[in-house]
């Protein structure tokens, strides 16, 4: 018996110290947190309450960024997350339904658009689907014309209060590899004038 003990004990101190380097390794990775989407004028969301056939809706972001749900009425939806929307609406119909199901879906993001303009071969607006830095940008307009002065691009951005600053962008220090701080992510709205 005392055989055993002996045995057991260090199989058990060599399980324990697998287990910390186990839990040490894993405490090591970041857990990357991904951003929600927020909505933008002209996005169509389609919200859904749970057992009520009635309120089962296609509802468009205005150029206000406001909403209109029926039993909950006008509020912004503009720089909210589908989430936050959720919330919102389930809490206002809860003076109505008793614990509403809601749902929000985005069926179009049709709102969240960059514009590129001037000296390029394709100047448009274009749909952001994804996260798009100013290198991309100006690769989905098809690259810069022969006569761009592409190291006095700039970017327009407005803030949530409308107003308007602009970002120098200089092609010539990000194609080289250097000052790459310059190639931000653009935000829906983000106009790139390429002089």
């Amino acid at each position: 018996m005392t055989e055993l003990k002996h045995i057991v004990k260090p199989s058990m101190v060599i399980l324990l110290v697998m287990l910390a380097c186990l839990s040490n390794a894993y405490a090591d990775e970041k857990v990357v947190a991904t951003e929600a989407y927020l909505v933008q004028p002209g996005d169509i969301l389609e919200v859904n309450v749970w057992k009520e056939e009635g309120l089962l809706q296609e509802v468009l972001v205005r150029p206000d960024g406001g909403i209109s749900f029926p039993l909950v009425g006008d509020f912004k939806a503009q720089g909210l997350s589908l989430e936050q929307i959720q919330k919102k609406i389930s809490d206002s119909l809860s003076t109505y339904i008793s614990d509403p199901v809601v749902t929000v879906s985005a069926k179009q993001l049709l709102g969240n658009r960059i514009y590129v303009i001037g000296k390029v071969n394709k100047p448009d607006q274009y749909l952001m689907t994804s996260k798009i830095d100013v290198m991309q940008a100006l690769s989905m307009a098809g690259g810069m014309t022969p006569f761009a002065s592409v190291n006095n691009i700039v970017i327009l951005r407005r803030d949530n209060s409308g107003k308007q600053k602009a970002i120098e962008f200089e092609y010539g220090d990000v194609e080289d590899g250097d000052d790459l701080e310059q190639n931000i992510i653009l935000q829906s709205g983000d106009v790139i004038v390429v002089p």
